[in-house]
């Protein structure tokens, strides 16, 4: 009997002030994004560590080799004080290999983060207008960014950087014209109108890999993918593409990405299809409509792009 063994901490909220500020990153016509001053960074992170060392604790209950997950989350509260970057990806990697360095019985192990997301307020600026607060934020509780690394130890004792996937979930994005879906085959079980032009709300997940995985985790942020600015592009090309489908609407923005981000090899998009089902009609102006939300169950589109 083969056994492949995994334990470790999820969910453990950390809030770290005064950060490195994100600078240098690529600027983009469909953003306004050029980095942040990171007064606040925050992640949910989860560690799962893996190695033949904690087999005996599953067969034998031999607790010997194990780090119990209580330690794992003050090691990532403790260690965080340390942190010197600005990307949370740069962040999990500098907690996994630090994981990797303190405790040899660890093999490989995968972190990942999830943001905690706070904007600045806006305020009145000296003089006039408005700016963003240096110490006041609203918590925000909808898209945001997310992250998960893989690392291994070699066999000289060095930390080695796997595969880094990056991304931006929870994107609510709806439109009211602009969008369509028609032409598709109807049989006796069609009962689904076809639509030239109608209100399209979609939920979606975007995941993205870079050709080289040290990029995110680099100092340099030249070549940075940052999830603020695709959440901006992919608003973008929502508000300026007549889409036939939602499967045509997420190619649409990877093929923006991928022209926009050399360093990227992959993207990748989860869809939800929310549109919200039509309640009244004036009778006056066509145009006037009263909606409700669909009831369950609602379509899932997937698609991956891989750069040639």
């Amino acid at each position: 009997m083969r056994l492949e063994t995994h334990y470790g901490k999820a969910e453990v909220s950390t809030y770290l002030t005064r950060v490195t500020a994100l600078e240098g990153t690529p600027r983009i016509p469909e953003s306004a994004f050029t980095g942040r001053p990171n007064h606040v960074l925050a992640a949910e992170i989860d560690v799962q560590v893996m190695g033949e060392a904690f087999t005996e604790a599953y067969t034998m209950g031999d607790n010997t080799n194990v780090v119990a997950t209580d330690t794992m989350k003050n090691f990532i509260h403790r260690e965080s004080l340390a942190f010197e970057g600005s990307t949370l990806e740069g962040w999990l990697f500098f907690l996994g290999a630090r994981f990797l360095e303190t405790y040899p019985q660890m093999e490989r192990l995968r972190v990942s983060g999830e943001e905690i997301r706070f904007d600045a307020a806006r305020v009145p600026a000296d003089g006039s207008g408005f700016e963003d607060s240096a110490v006041l934020f609203h918590r925000r509780h909808d898209d945001r960014g997310v992250a998960s690394l893989e690392l291994a130890r070699a066999d000289d004792g060095s930390v080695v950087l796997g595969g880094v996937r990056a991304g931006r979930i929870g994107l609510d994005l709806m439109k009211t014209t602009g969008s369509a879906f028609a032409d598709f085959p109807r049989d006796e079980y069609t009962t689904l109108p076809s639509r030239e032009d109608r209100l399209l709300f979609t939920h979606v997940d975007i995941a993205w890999r870079y050709a080289d995985g040290h990029v995110p985790i680099d100092p340099d942020a030249s070549r940075y993918v940052a999830a603020e600015q695709v959440a901006d592009l992919a608003a973008v090309v929502f508000h300026d593409f007549v889409s036939l489908s939602i499967q045509h609407l997420v190619h649409a923005i990877g093929e923006r990405m991928l022209l926009r981000y050399p360093a990227l090899s992959e993207i990748s998009f989860e869809a939800q299809n929310r549109t919200f089902d039509t309640a009244e009609v004036s009778a006056s102006d066509e145009r006037r409509k009263v909606y409700t939300d669909p009831r369950p169950p609602y379509g899932r589109i997937g698609l991956t792009m891989t750069r040639d």
